[in-house]
């Protein structure tokens, strides 16, 4: 991700924390249908989409972005919602990076969010001297294995 003197043109007091997400769908053909809860996300303003893009990768390896106008219609339709509101914050870099992740003969979409639901707890916490330490993600499969481990030993688990 691109880090340059634009970002003072906004107001860093305003802006939530910040995600990225990589979904990875089978084939070639990006699968929007899936996205589609997200974009209730967007509408109640839980989130807001920073950047998307769709990335393929050919059976034979070969990484490409893909414009949403070539998507087909219907992905069109169903990604309307998701469009960002700054385009060009994910780098070629970064495509090349995520590409190399993903498997041969898939598709994925790749967004930056802001987590708009936490800007209040952040100005908050930012106006009476706070500062945030950290924010980390648990892997899903870390969180599951740590549940059957839980209840294994008795544990109450959801």
């Amino acid at each position: 991700m691109t880090e340059n003197s634009a970002v003072s043109t906004w107001d860093a007091f305003n802006l939530g924390p910040i995600d990225i997400l990589v979904l990875e769908f089978p084939g070639t053909q990006f699968k929007a249908e899936v996205v589609s809860n997200l974009s209730e996300l967007v509408e109640a303003g839980t989130i807001r989409i920073i950047d998307l893009v769709v990335i393929k990768k050919s059976q034979s390896g070969l990484i490409a972005a893909v414009e949403l106008s070539d998507l087909g219609k219907d992905a069109q339709d169903e990604l309307f919602p998701l469009r960002a509101t700054i385009s060009q914050m994910l780098t070629n870099d970064d495509i090349a990076a995520i590409g190399r992740t993903i498997d041969n003969n898939t598709t994925a979409a790749v967004m930056l969010y802001e987590n708009t639901w936490a800007l209040k707890t952040k100005q908050a916490l930012l106006a009476t001297g706070g500062r945030f330490i950290a924010s980390e993600r648990i892997p899903h499969d870390v969180v599951v294995q740590t549940l059957r481990d839980m209840a294994a030993l008795g544990a109450p688990v959801m």
